[in-house]
């Protein structure tokens, strides 16, 4: 699943971002990762859960969208903390780390990197395209210089974004199959119950 996947890349950058401008031993260090791990292993345990509760499958699907959730929130708090900018989700810089649909960390370390040498543009089979000429918007949102920090911060923003889309999706049908039908759990107890009601008719 696609939300899998991106989550999964998100606790990967979690990981990177953590062990280089957090302090190892503080309680948000731990906590960022686990609330990253969190959201890559319910998504994966819901899944699993599909076939046989619904519930399950629903419950677990909550609980990595809200460890995502609190994610989202400890990297707005350290860009805050520290008085960084915290990107709009209009911002290029945002869309072209999308764009680029990175599959692994170094990956998105690369376009860190182009973030922070001002070389923007899709990788192509022969290199970097040429970035187009920045509209003024664009300009104005860069005309401080960004650290690593920031970047880095802001591009696992994106990515927590990007797989919060899914999963909010996600979500709805499983209510909507969790009211209709459920799992074989929740089937497998509606027959119980119905059994224990009959009239005796022995």
């Amino acid at each position: 699943m696609k939300s899998f996947q991106v989550a999964q890349l998100a606790y990967d950058v979690t990981v990177r971002f953590c062990d280089r401008y957090l302090e190892k031993r503080s309680r948000t260090h731990d906590q960022m990762v686990q609330a990253a791990r969190s959201g890559v292993q319910n998504i994966a345990e819901g899944s699993q859960a599909s076939g046989t509760s619904k519930k399950t499958e629903l419950k677990l699907t909550n609980v990595a969208r809200a460890s995502l959730e609190e994610l989202r929130l400890d990297y707005e708090d350290f860009l805050r903390q520290r008085a960084l900018p915290l990107w709009p989700c209009e911002d290029p810089r945002r869309a072209e780390l999308i764009a680029r649909r990175p599959a692994t960390a170094d990956a998105v370390a690369t376009w860190a990197r182009d973030m922070r040498r001002g070389k923007p543009g899709l990788p192509g089979p022969s290199g970097p395209k040429s970035a187009p000429r920045p509209t003024k918007s664009t300009s104005s949102m860069q005309s401080t210089p960004s650290t690593y920090p920031e970047i880095a911060a802001n591009g696992a923003l994106a990515l927590i974004a990007v797989a919060c889309s899914p999963l909010d999706r996600q979500l709805t049908s499983q209510a909507a199959a969790f009211e209709k039908e459920g799992g074989f759990t929740e089937r497998l107890y509606r027959v119980r119950t119905q059994r224990r009601n009959r009239p005796d008719r022995t």
